[in-house]
């Protein structure tokens, strides 16, 4: 399977922001909605193709639409988070910490209000 020039367009912009080019893999669908362009980095390679805010992506995104208009297309990019990302399925579940639903010291909503003294 060749490559198209939207694919070949992302994997040369990806490969020359990244530090581990030989972890870059792209992957083309067609649909009635379009292209699909799928993008896979190192998970060191993430915050580089996300960018600031997410301009980095924000703009290959844009790049990608000016390819699509010049080929009749429109193409769209998705950005798969890595295995040990910070997003990763193994990672969220790390960080959720585990908190107990009412603790010893818990108040009910009339004695907080009490607290308050409003009346």
């Amino acid at each position: 399977m060749t490559m198209q020039k939207d694919q070949e367009f992302l994997d040369y912009v990806i490969k020359a922001l990244v530090d581990y080019p030989d972890q870059v893999k792209t992957t083309r669908t067609v649909d009635e909605m379009g292209v699909l362009l799928t993008l896979e980095v190192g998970a060191a390679d993430m915050g580089k193709i996300i960018g600031r805010q997410g301009n980095t992506a924000k703009a290959v995104r844009t790049l990608l639409r000016v390819v699509g208009m010049k080929n009749n297309s429109r193409v769209n990019l998705k950005i798969n988070e890595p295995v040990g990302g910070l997003k990763s399925p193994e990672r969220m579940a790390q960080a959720m910490p585990t908190v107990p639903l009412s603790t010893p010291n818990s108040k009910t909503v009339d004695e907080a209000m009490a607290d308050l003294k409003l009346e």
